[in-house]
């Protein structure tokens, strides 16, 4: 699993077998013939082929049967995820040994997870993660992976959105801002960007890190935007995603950090929306679910990372629409030019001569920095959603649910708590992209199965349930 945001990067798939191209020749062959036999599969198009058997057949068994089947089928088990991530807070298998250095982000993907589900914790295990990640704040500032260990941007953003979703005056007050500031501007790079820890690598998932960071703890200054939003804007391909450098392939999980990071430093008029729209929304397959770059199999997490954009991008419609017209407007006037050139007239190219007086006006938003994430969240959509987000959330309940509890990647995988904080996350913003306000529940027709699946709203610049935003926000505006 690609885990973006979290301690490990996306590589290439260079051990995946491809057909190698036959032997250059001098002499030219004919072309093939149907007699020659069919096309021989690469190993990538065979575990396509495998994952869309895998999912029509449950698609397939659930048109066969009858409607109260299917809304049984339908159903968020509500019980059994709150068991399986509950009893993951206590104890944890020696499996895990691996995320010694990630033990925020488990305090985070499960926490989380647990409030999506409207389940509140005890007090005395609130207080037991408060006490653990005091102590992994560093005397310096920043969080690392575990007691001792180095500050780090990831575990840094997954230790301050736990606290966040905690909510208690304790959990809030926990937090060091000013040394937290200080570590954020120890991690400022010259390029504008950011490292994710002292010498570490500079990508654009540390600019949404430590941007997230500082606006939710209303920390965000003019030092820490500098240069940033030219960094992100190098990382956008070709395609219209965003890779985590520049130069780089274009990924789901960059492309949501990558429009997050621009959104909160109010900059995200600068990047091609449109394209990255098209990008993002072309993702989602014949499965329902999305993959995270072109060309790889489908991921029940990037219902959030992909999703999640989607949901960023429906919010910034005026832009997007302005963008739209501009570009249009500019083919428009280059054809007018070339028509008048050749001595055709505005009635013969059909074209009507007032379309250049459309328009929309980006309004900027007044007051600090830390305040976008706000003022985001308060404007309504003008727009429906730009993915399929009933296919989406048939996706996630019936091939990444995990009836005994927890989450998985696509049938055939395994539970963890990284898939079921990110496919819960993506099944509430898939829920509530038909509400143009976001404090209002969405209708009926946009939860799929019983109005009982229906999860706790989640800022989605953020990833933390709008309500624990809203009072961490009052929180630290105070300060």
């Amino acid at each position: 699993m690609n885990e973006v945001a979290g301690g490990s990067l996306p590589r290439s798939d260079s051990s995946v077998a491809m057909e190698s191209s036959p032997p250059s020749s001098s002499t030219s062959s004919p072309p093939p013939s149907p007699s020659d036999g069919p096309r021989r599969l690469t190993v990538t198009q065979l575990e396509q082929l495998k994952v869309e058997e895998e999912v029509f057949e449950i698609y397939r068994i659930l048109r066969g049967i009858a409607p109260h089947t299917q809304s049984f089928m339908l159903e968020l088990w509500r019980d059994t995820h709150i068991e399986f991530l509950t009893r993951g807070l206590g104890l944890l298998g020696p499996s895990y040994h691996v995320l010694d250095a990630n033990r925020p982000w488990l305090c985070y993907w499960i926490i989380h997870s647990i409030a999506l589900l409207g389940e509140p914790l005890h007090s005395e295990l609130e207080d037991s993660v408060v006490e653990f990640l005091s102590h992994c704040e560093d005397k310096y500032g920043g969080y690392g992976g575990g007691p001792g260990q180095m500050p780090h941007l990831a575990t840094t953003y997954a230790a301050v959105n736990t606290l966040v979703t905690l909510g208690s005056d304790m959990a809030l007050s926990s937090i060091n801002r000013a040394n937290l500031l200080k570590f954020l501007l120890r991690m400022k790079d010259s390029s504008g960007a950011f490292r994710m820890h002292d010498g570490g690598e500079i990508d654009v998932r540390a600019c949404y890190t430590a941007i997230s960071v500082a606006s939710i703890l209303n920390v965000l200054d003019v030092e820490l935007v500098k240069d940033l939003g030219n960094y992100i804007l190098s990382c956008q391909t070709y395609e219209g995603g965003i890779a985590g450098e520049p130069g780089s392939e274009a990924h789901g999980g960059y492309t949501f950090c990558g429009l997050a990071a621009m959104i909160l430093i109010n900059e995200a008029d600068r990047l091609d929306l449109p394209s990255l729209v098209d990008w993002v929304a072309s993702r989602q397959g014949v499965e329902c679910g999305f993959q995270g770059r072109v060309n790889k199999l489908v991921d029940g997490c990037y219902s959030f990372w992909q999703g999640g954009a989607l949901v960023l991008a429906q919010r910034l419609s005026p832009i997007l629409h302005k963008q739209l017209e501009s570009s249009f407007i500019g083919r428009v006037q280059a054809s007018v030019a070339c028509n008048k050139s050749c001595n055709f007239t505005t009635g013969e190219t059909g074209l009507d001569g007032n379309l250049c007086g459309a328009g929309t006006s980006h309004a900027k938003i007044e007051g600090g920095l830390s305040d976008f994430g706000f003022s985001f969240m308060e404007k309504q959509t003008e727009c429906g959603p730009l993915f399929q987000s009933i296919a989406l959330q048939q996706y996630i309940l019936l091939c990444s649910q995990v009836l005994e509890g927890g989450f998985k990647d696509k049938p055939g995988k395994q539970r963890d708590f990284y898939h079921s904080c990110y496919c819960l996350s993506g099944l509430s913003v898939s829920q509530y992209s038909c509400s143009k306000d976001a404090s209002v529940p969405p209708p009926t027709r946009a939860v799929l199965g019983p109005y009982a699946n229906l999860l706790e709203s989640v800022h989605p610049l953020y990833n933390v349930v709008l309500n624990k935003y809203y009072k961490s926000h009052e929180f630290f505006s105070c300060l």
